[in-house]
Protein backbone atom coordinates (compact mmCIF):
# COMPACT_ATOMS: atom_id res chain seq x y z
CA UNK A 1 0.00 0.00 0.00
CA UNK A 2 1.40 3.36 -0.99
CA UNK A 3 1.99 5.94 1.70
CA UNK A 4 -0.25 8.95 1.46
CA UNK A 5 1.68 12.18 1.16
CA UNK A 6 0.64 15.78 1.66
CA UNK A 7 2.18 18.14 -0.87
CA UNK A 8 2.57 21.86 -0.30
CA UNK A 9 0.60 24.04 -2.63
CA UNK A 10 2.89 25.87 -5.00
CA UNK A 11 2.80 29.60 -4.30
CA UNK A 12 5.58 30.67 -6.63
CA UNK A 13 8.32 30.31 -4.02
CA UNK A 14 10.48 27.42 -2.89
CA UNK A 15 10.12 27.24 0.87
CA UNK A 16 11.70 25.26 3.68
CA UNK A 17 8.92 23.27 5.28
CA UNK A 18 10.93 22.22 8.30
CA UNK A 19 13.57 23.74 10.56
CA UNK A 20 16.22 21.56 8.90
CA UNK A 21 16.86 20.10 5.48
CA UNK A 22 13.87 18.11 4.31
CA UNK A 23 14.49 14.51 3.20
CA UNK A 24 12.71 12.75 0.36
CA UNK A 25 12.92 9.05 -0.47
CA UNK A 26 11.87 7.87 -3.93
CA UNK A 27 11.50 4.10 -3.87
CA UNK A 28 11.33 1.35 -6.47
CA UNK A 29 11.67 3.56 -9.56
CA UNK A 30 13.56 2.73 -12.75
CA UNK A 31 16.36 5.28 -12.53
CA UNK A 32 17.89 6.63 -15.75
CA UNK A 33 20.92 8.93 -15.72
CA UNK A 34 21.77 9.97 -19.30
CA UNK A 35 25.09 11.52 -18.27
CA UNK A 36 26.65 8.34 -16.85
CA UNK A 37 24.56 5.97 -18.93
CA UNK A 38 23.44 4.12 -15.81
CA UNK A 39 19.92 2.79 -15.54
CA UNK A 40 18.06 0.25 -13.45
CA UNK A 41 15.72 -0.12 -10.49
CA UNK A 42 17.01 1.87 -7.51
CA UNK A 43 16.00 4.14 -4.65
CA UNK A 44 16.94 7.81 -4.47
CA UNK A 45 17.29 9.73 -1.21
CA UNK A 46 17.52 13.50 -1.24
CA UNK A 47 18.37 15.88 1.57
CA UNK A 48 17.64 19.53 0.97
CA UNK A 49 18.56 20.42 -2.58
CA UNK A 50 21.08 17.57 -3.03
CA UNK A 51 20.88 13.87 -3.81
CA UNK A 52 22.26 12.03 -0.78
CA UNK A 53 22.17 8.41 -2.02
CA UNK A 54 21.27 6.35 -5.07
CA UNK A 55 21.24 2.72 -4.02
CA UNK A 56 19.41 -0.52 -4.66
CA UNK A 57 17.92 -0.47 -1.16
CA UNK A 58 17.50 2.52 1.17
CA UNK A 59 15.53 2.42 4.39
CA UNK A 60 13.51 5.43 5.48
CA UNK A 61 16.06 7.39 7.52
CA UNK A 62 13.71 9.39 9.75
CA UNK A 63 10.03 9.54 10.58
CA UNK A 64 9.20 12.75 8.73
CA UNK A 65 11.09 11.83 5.56
CA UNK A 66 8.61 12.02 2.68
CA UNK A 67 8.33 8.73 0.80
CA UNK A 68 7.18 8.41 -2.81
CA UNK A 69 6.62 4.95 -4.24
CA UNK A 70 7.77 5.16 -7.87
CA UNK A 71 7.05 1.51 -8.70
CA UNK A 72 6.41 1.30 -12.45
CA UNK A 73 7.75 4.80 -13.07
CA UNK A 74 10.95 6.15 -14.57
CA UNK A 75 13.01 8.42 -12.33
CA UNK A 76 15.06 10.83 -14.46
CA UNK A 77 16.84 14.17 -14.20
CA UNK A 78 14.61 17.21 -14.33
CA UNK A 79 14.33 18.42 -17.91
CA UNK A 80 16.24 21.51 -19.04
CA UNK A 81 14.80 23.87 -21.66
CA UNK A 82 17.26 26.44 -22.99
CA UNK A 83 14.75 28.27 -25.17
CA UNK A 84 11.63 29.68 -23.52
CA UNK A 85 9.74 32.96 -23.54
CA UNK A 86 8.10 33.87 -20.23
CA UNK A 87 7.29 37.37 -21.56
CA UNK A 88 8.18 39.23 -18.35
CA UNK A 89 8.81 42.16 -18.25
CA UNK A 90 6.48 43.88 -20.67
CA UNK A 91 4.11 41.21 -21.93
CA UNK A 92 2.75 39.66 -18.73
CA UNK A 93 -0.73 39.37 -20.26
CA UNK A 94 0.69 36.51 -22.37
CA UNK A 95 2.75 34.82 -19.63
CA UNK A 96 4.83 35.76 -16.61
CA UNK A 97 7.74 34.12 -14.85
CA UNK A 98 5.50 32.47 -12.24
CA UNK A 99 2.98 30.98 -14.67
CA UNK A 100 5.73 30.01 -17.07
CA UNK A 101 7.53 28.20 -14.27
CA UNK A 102 4.34 26.37 -13.29
CA UNK A 103 3.87 25.26 -16.90
CA UNK A 104 7.48 24.12 -16.96
CA UNK A 105 7.07 22.14 -13.74
CA UNK A 106 3.96 20.43 -15.12
CA UNK A 107 5.95 19.48 -18.20
CA UNK A 108 8.81 18.00 -16.16
CA UNK A 109 11.25 20.90 -16.50
CA UNK A 110 13.24 21.93 -13.45
CA UNK A 111 15.55 24.40 -15.24
CA UNK A 112 14.80 26.88 -18.02
CA UNK A 113 16.76 29.58 -19.84
CA UNK A 114 14.72 32.66 -20.74
CA UNK A 115 15.07 34.50 -24.00
CA UNK A 116 15.75 38.22 -23.76
CA UNK A 117 13.27 39.77 -26.21
CA UNK A 118 11.22 41.37 -23.46
CA UNK A 119 10.20 45.02 -23.02
CA UNK A 120 12.49 46.45 -21.85
CA UNK A 121 14.96 44.04 -23.38
CA UNK A 122 17.54 42.31 -21.18
CA UNK A 123 20.32 44.55 -22.45
CA UNK A 124 21.04 46.42 -19.20
CA UNK A 125 21.90 45.77 -15.57
CA UNK A 126 18.53 46.86 -14.16
CA UNK A 127 16.37 44.62 -16.33
CA UNK A 128 18.72 41.68 -15.90
CA UNK A 129 18.65 42.09 -12.12
CA UNK A 130 14.85 42.20 -12.18
CA UNK A 131 14.55 39.00 -14.21
CA UNK A 132 17.15 37.20 -12.10
CA UNK A 133 15.32 38.17 -8.91
CA UNK A 134 11.93 37.10 -10.28
CA UNK A 135 13.47 33.85 -11.44
CA UNK A 136 14.85 33.17 -7.96
CA UNK A 137 11.30 33.37 -6.60
CA UNK A 138 9.95 30.72 -8.96
CA UNK A 139 9.31 27.07 -7.99
CA UNK A 140 11.94 25.89 -10.50
CA UNK A 141 15.38 27.15 -11.57
CA UNK A 142 14.77 30.09 -13.89
CA UNK A 143 17.87 31.52 -15.56
CA UNK A 144 18.10 34.03 -18.38
CA UNK A 145 20.11 35.08 -21.37
CA UNK A 146 21.00 38.68 -22.05
CA UNK A 147 20.73 40.29 -25.44
CA UNK A 148 23.57 40.37 -27.93
CA UNK A 149 22.74 43.90 -29.06
CA UNK A 150 21.07 46.89 -27.43
CA UNK A 151 17.33 46.89 -28.05
CA UNK A 152 17.65 43.89 -30.37
CA UNK A 153 18.59 46.41 -33.03
CA UNK A 154 21.61 44.49 -34.31
CA UNK A 155 23.81 47.59 -34.22
CA UNK A 156 25.73 47.80 -30.94
CA UNK A 157 26.90 45.00 -28.68
CA UNK A 158 25.83 44.97 -25.05
CA UNK A 159 28.53 44.90 -22.32
CA UNK A 160 28.74 41.13 -22.33
CA UNK A 161 31.30 40.70 -19.58
CA UNK A 162 29.39 42.91 -17.15
CA UNK A 163 26.06 41.20 -17.83
CA UNK A 164 27.68 37.79 -17.45
CA UNK A 165 29.02 38.82 -14.05
CA UNK A 166 25.51 39.89 -13.05
CA UNK A 167 23.96 36.53 -13.83
CA UNK A 168 23.28 36.14 -17.55
CA UNK A 169 24.00 32.54 -18.59
CA UNK A 170 24.30 33.22 -22.32
CA UNK A 171 23.49 35.68 -25.08
CA UNK A 172 20.88 35.82 -27.83
CA UNK A 173 18.74 38.22 -29.81
CA UNK A 174 16.26 35.38 -30.40
CA UNK A 175 13.29 36.51 -32.40
CA UNK A 176 15.49 38.84 -34.43
CA UNK A 177 18.26 37.64 -36.76
CA UNK A 178 21.63 39.36 -36.62
CA UNK A 179 22.46 40.62 -40.09
CA UNK A 180 25.83 42.39 -39.57
CA UNK A 181 28.48 39.70 -40.05
CA UNK A 182 31.26 41.75 -38.49
CA UNK A 183 29.16 42.45 -35.42
CA UNK A 184 28.43 38.72 -35.14
CA UNK A 185 32.13 37.97 -35.44
CA UNK A 186 32.95 40.38 -32.60
CA UNK A 187 30.15 38.95 -30.45
CA UNK A 188 31.52 35.46 -31.00
CA UNK A 189 35.02 36.58 -30.01
CA UNK A 190 33.69 38.00 -26.76
CA UNK A 191 31.61 34.95 -25.79
CA UNK A 192 34.58 32.72 -26.62
CA UNK A 193 36.65 34.65 -24.08
CA UNK A 194 33.84 34.36 -21.54
CA UNK A 195 33.34 30.64 -22.30
CA UNK A 196 29.61 31.19 -22.74
CA UNK A 197 27.16 30.17 -25.47
CA UNK A 198 25.59 32.46 -28.01
CA UNK A 199 22.34 31.40 -29.71
CA UNK A 200 21.13 32.43 -33.14
CA UNK A 201 17.72 32.89 -34.73
CA UNK A 202 18.54 32.13 -38.36
CA UNK A 203 16.03 33.81 -40.70
CA UNK A 204 17.18 36.35 -43.26
CA UNK A 205 14.30 38.89 -43.44
CA UNK A 206 15.47 40.10 -46.84
CA UNK A 207 14.28 36.80 -48.32
CA UNK A 208 10.96 36.58 -46.46
CA UNK A 209 7.68 38.05 -47.67
CA UNK A 210 5.39 36.78 -44.89
CA UNK A 211 7.01 35.02 -41.98
CA UNK A 212 5.67 32.02 -40.07
CA UNK A 213 4.47 30.06 -43.10
CA UNK A 214 6.66 27.95 -45.38
CA UNK A 215 7.08 29.12 -48.95
CA UNK A 216 5.57 26.23 -50.85
CA UNK A 217 2.31 24.37 -50.46
CA UNK A 218 1.32 26.27 -47.31
CA UNK A 219 2.02 29.75 -48.66
CA UNK A 220 0.18 28.88 -51.86
CA UNK A 221 -2.80 27.71 -49.81
CA UNK A 222 -2.99 31.07 -48.02
CA UNK A 223 -2.08 33.10 -51.11
CA UNK A 224 0.94 34.72 -49.48
CA UNK A 225 4.67 34.87 -50.15
CA UNK A 226 5.80 32.95 -47.10
CA UNK A 227 9.26 32.17 -45.78
CA UNK A 228 11.67 30.28 -48.07
CA UNK A 229 14.13 27.72 -46.77
CA UNK A 230 17.02 29.81 -48.10
CA UNK A 231 16.29 32.41 -45.41
CA UNK A 232 17.49 29.90 -42.81
CA UNK A 233 20.20 28.18 -44.83
CA UNK A 234 22.17 31.32 -45.70
CA UNK A 235 22.49 32.53 -42.11
CA UNK A 236 23.30 29.08 -40.71
CA UNK A 237 26.08 28.79 -43.27
CA UNK A 238 27.49 32.21 -42.33
CA UNK A 239 27.38 31.67 -38.58
CA UNK A 240 28.89 28.20 -38.68
CA UNK A 241 31.84 29.59 -40.63
CA UNK A 242 32.27 32.42 -38.13
CA UNK A 243 32.13 29.95 -35.26
CA UNK A 244 34.86 27.86 -36.83
CA UNK A 245 36.98 30.99 -37.22
CA UNK A 246 36.44 32.35 -33.69
CA UNK A 247 36.12 29.18 -31.63
CA UNK A 248 32.85 30.40 -30.11
CA UNK A 249 30.30 28.05 -28.59
CA UNK A 250 27.20 28.61 -30.70
CA UNK A 251 23.68 27.23 -30.75
CA UNK A 252 21.68 27.14 -33.97
CA UNK A 253 18.16 27.59 -32.66
CA UNK A 254 14.97 25.80 -33.78
CA UNK A 255 16.46 24.32 -36.97
CA UNK A 256 13.84 23.67 -39.66
CA UNK A 257 15.54 22.68 -42.95
CA UNK A 258 17.30 19.55 -44.13
CA UNK A 259 20.06 21.71 -45.63
CA UNK A 260 20.57 23.42 -42.29
CA UNK A 261 20.89 20.06 -40.57
CA UNK A 262 23.53 18.96 -43.06
CA UNK A 263 25.52 22.18 -42.67
CA UNK A 264 25.60 21.63 -38.89
CA UNK A 265 26.60 18.00 -39.39
CA UNK A 266 29.60 19.02 -41.48
CA UNK A 267 30.63 21.79 -39.09
CA UNK A 268 30.45 19.51 -36.05
CA UNK A 269 33.06 17.30 -37.66
CA UNK A 270 35.46 20.26 -37.38
CA UNK A 271 34.57 21.66 -33.94
CA UNK A 272 33.05 20.37 -30.71
CA UNK A 273 31.48 23.63 -29.56
CA UNK A 274 28.76 23.81 -32.24
CA UNK A 275 25.26 22.90 -31.12
CA UNK A 276 21.82 22.82 -32.67
CA UNK A 277 18.35 22.52 -31.24
CA UNK A 278 15.12 21.10 -32.61
CA UNK A 279 11.64 21.84 -31.33
CA UNK A 280 8.97 19.18 -30.80
CA UNK A 281 6.78 20.90 -33.38
CA UNK A 282 9.49 20.71 -36.03
CA UNK A 283 10.11 16.99 -35.50
CA UNK A 284 6.35 16.27 -35.34
CA UNK A 285 4.61 18.49 -37.91
CA UNK A 286 4.96 19.71 -41.51
CA UNK A 287 3.49 22.65 -43.40
CA UNK A 288 0.32 20.58 -43.76
CA UNK A 289 -0.36 21.47 -40.12
CA UNK A 290 -0.28 25.16 -41.00
CA UNK A 291 -2.98 24.51 -43.57
CA UNK A 292 -5.00 22.48 -41.05
CA UNK A 293 -4.56 24.59 -37.91
CA UNK A 294 -3.91 28.05 -39.35
CA UNK A 295 -2.33 30.52 -36.95
CA UNK A 296 -2.05 27.84 -34.23
CA UNK A 297 0.67 26.29 -36.38
CA UNK A 298 2.32 29.54 -37.41
CA UNK A 299 5.86 29.92 -36.06
CA UNK A 300 9.30 31.25 -36.92
CA UNK A 301 10.96 29.43 -38.57
CA UNK A 302 7.93 27.78 -40.14
CA UNK A 303 6.96 24.14 -40.37
CA UNK A 304 8.39 22.84 -43.60
CA UNK A 305 8.23 19.64 -45.68
CA UNK A 306 8.27 15.97 -44.70
CA UNK A 307 11.85 15.61 -45.94
CA UNK A 308 12.86 18.37 -43.53
CA UNK A 309 11.05 16.71 -40.63
CA UNK A 310 12.78 13.42 -41.36
CA UNK A 311 16.17 15.16 -41.61
CA UNK A 312 15.58 16.75 -38.19
CA UNK A 313 14.76 13.35 -36.72
CA UNK A 314 17.89 11.86 -38.28
CA UNK A 315 19.89 14.78 -36.88
CA UNK A 316 18.57 13.96 -33.42
CA UNK A 317 19.44 10.30 -33.93
CA UNK A 318 23.07 10.83 -34.99
CA UNK A 319 23.75 13.73 -32.61
CA UNK A 320 23.97 16.47 -35.23
CA UNK A 321 21.09 18.07 -33.34
CA UNK A 322 22.04 17.55 -29.70
CA UNK A 323 19.31 19.57 -27.97
CA UNK A 324 15.52 19.53 -27.89
CA UNK A 325 14.08 22.91 -26.86
CA UNK A 326 10.48 24.03 -26.90
CA UNK A 327 10.66 27.69 -27.97
CA UNK A 328 7.68 28.08 -25.61
CA UNK A 329 6.03 31.20 -27.04
CA UNK A 330 2.74 32.20 -25.39
CA UNK A 331 0.25 34.50 -27.11
CA UNK A 332 -3.30 35.50 -26.26
CA UNK A 333 -6.36 33.95 -27.87
CA UNK A 334 -7.24 37.34 -29.36
CA UNK A 335 -3.84 37.69 -31.01
CA UNK A 336 -3.95 34.22 -32.53
CA UNK A 337 -7.50 34.85 -33.81
CA UNK A 338 -6.18 37.43 -36.27
CA UNK A 339 -5.54 36.67 -39.92
CA UNK A 340 -2.64 34.51 -41.05
CA UNK A 341 -0.39 37.46 -41.84
CA UNK A 342 -1.37 39.54 -38.77
CA UNK A 343 -1.30 36.91 -36.03
CA UNK A 344 2.00 36.51 -34.15
CA UNK A 345 4.18 33.47 -34.67
CA UNK A 346 4.84 30.89 -31.98
CA UNK A 347 3.21 28.21 -29.87
CA UNK A 348 3.43 27.05 -26.28
CA UNK A 349 5.38 23.84 -25.76
CA UNK A 350 6.51 23.12 -22.21
CA UNK A 351 3.56 20.93 -21.26
CA UNK A 352 3.59 18.73 -24.36
CA UNK A 353 7.31 18.43 -25.13
CA UNK A 354 8.15 15.23 -23.28
CA UNK A 355 5.01 13.43 -24.44
CA UNK A 356 5.70 14.44 -28.05
CA UNK A 357 9.27 13.20 -27.69
CA UNK A 358 8.12 9.84 -26.35
CA UNK A 359 5.32 9.54 -28.92
CA UNK A 360 7.20 10.63 -32.05
CA UNK A 361 10.79 9.65 -31.25
CA UNK A 362 10.78 6.80 -28.71
CA UNK A 363 7.64 4.92 -29.67
CA UNK A 364 8.51 5.16 -33.36
CA UNK A 365 11.96 3.68 -32.67
CA UNK A 366 14.20 6.63 -33.43
CA UNK A 367 15.59 7.17 -29.91
CA UNK A 368 15.66 5.27 -26.66
CA UNK A 369 14.12 6.98 -23.66
CA UNK A 370 17.61 7.54 -22.26
CA UNK A 371 18.69 9.24 -25.51
CA UNK A 372 15.59 11.43 -25.48
CA UNK A 373 16.29 12.44 -21.88
CA UNK A 374 19.89 13.24 -22.79
CA UNK A 375 18.74 15.67 -25.47
CA UNK A 376 16.18 17.21 -23.12
CA UNK A 377 18.33 17.50 -19.99
CA UNK A 378 22.02 16.54 -20.02
CA UNK A 379 23.04 18.15 -23.31
CA UNK A 380 21.30 21.53 -22.91
CA UNK A 381 22.59 21.82 -19.34
CA UNK A 382 26.14 21.11 -20.47
CA UNK A 383 26.04 23.74 -23.21
CA UNK A 384 25.05 26.41 -20.68
CA UNK A 385 27.39 25.10 -17.94
CA UNK A 386 24.39 24.50 -15.68
CA UNK A 387 24.53 22.13 -12.73
CA UNK A 388 21.57 20.14 -14.00
CA UNK A 389 20.57 17.29 -16.26
CA UNK A 390 22.05 14.36 -14.33
CA UNK A 391 21.47 12.12 -11.32
CA UNK A 392 24.38 11.50 -8.98
CA UNK A 393 25.13 11.44 -5.28
CA UNK A 394 26.00 15.01 -4.34
CA UNK A 395 24.25 16.32 -7.43
CA UNK A 396 21.14 18.50 -7.57
CA UNK A 397 17.88 17.07 -6.26
CA UNK A 398 16.07 17.93 -9.49
CA UNK A 399 14.13 14.90 -10.68
CA UNK A 400 11.04 13.86 -12.56
CA UNK A 401 8.88 10.76 -12.30
CA UNK A 402 7.53 9.60 -15.64
CA UNK A 403 5.04 6.96 -16.71
CA UNK A 404 6.38 6.36 -20.24
CA UNK A 405 3.37 4.26 -21.25
CA UNK A 406 0.46 6.30 -19.94
CA UNK A 407 -1.81 7.88 -22.53
CA UNK A 408 -2.57 11.56 -22.06
CA UNK A 409 -4.76 14.08 -23.83
CA UNK A 410 -3.00 17.40 -24.37
CA UNK A 411 -4.78 20.33 -22.74
CA UNK A 412 -5.67 21.84 -19.36
CA UNK A 413 -2.55 23.99 -19.42
CA UNK A 414 -0.86 25.65 -16.45
CA UNK A 415 0.40 28.33 -18.84
CA UNK A 416 -1.66 31.49 -19.25
CA UNK A 417 -1.76 30.69 -22.95
CA UNK A 418 -3.21 27.83 -25.00
CA UNK A 419 -1.87 28.61 -28.47
CA UNK A 420 -0.85 25.20 -29.79
CA UNK A 421 -2.08 22.79 -32.45
CA UNK A 422 -1.59 19.84 -30.07
CA UNK A 423 -4.63 20.45 -27.85
CA UNK A 424 -6.77 17.31 -27.91
CA UNK A 425 -4.02 15.07 -29.26
CA UNK A 426 -3.63 11.70 -27.57
CA UNK A 427 0.04 11.32 -26.65
CA UNK A 428 2.09 8.76 -24.77
CA UNK A 429 4.10 9.56 -21.66
CA UNK A 430 3.00 11.40 -18.54
CA UNK A 431 4.89 13.42 -15.96
CA UNK A 432 3.66 12.12 -12.60
CA UNK A 433 5.79 14.36 -10.38
CA UNK A 434 8.42 17.07 -10.68
CA UNK A 435 10.91 17.62 -7.87
CA UNK A 436 13.07 20.73 -7.84
CA UNK A 437 15.71 21.38 -5.16
CA UNK A 438 14.29 18.49 -3.18
CA UNK A 439 10.73 19.84 -3.12
CA UNK A 440 7.75 18.45 -5.00
CA UNK A 441 6.67 21.31 -7.27
CA UNK A 442 4.20 19.36 -9.39
CA UNK A 443 2.25 16.17 -8.89
CA UNK A 444 -0.29 14.75 -11.33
Amino acid sequence: MREKIKYDKIDGKKKERYGYYHMLLIKNGYVIDPKSGQEGVANVLTEGDKILKIEEKIEKPQEDCTVIDADGLVVAPGLVDVHVHFREPGFEHKEDITTGALAAAKGGFTTVVLMANTKPAVDNEETLAYVVKRGSEAPIHVTTCANVTFGLQGKELVPMKELAQLGAVGFTDDGIPLMDAELVREAMKQVAELDMPISFHEENPELITNNGINRGKASEHFGIGGSPREAEITLIERDLQLALETGACINIQHISTKEGVELVRQAKQKASNIHAEATPHHFTLTEDAAIQYGTMAKMNPPLREEADRQAIIQGLVDGTIDIIATDHAPHTTEEKAKGITEAPSGIIGLETALSLGITKLVEEGHLTLKQLLERMSTNPAAMYHLNAGYLAEGGPADLILIDPKEKVIAGDYASKASNTPFTGWELTGAVKATICAGEVVYRA
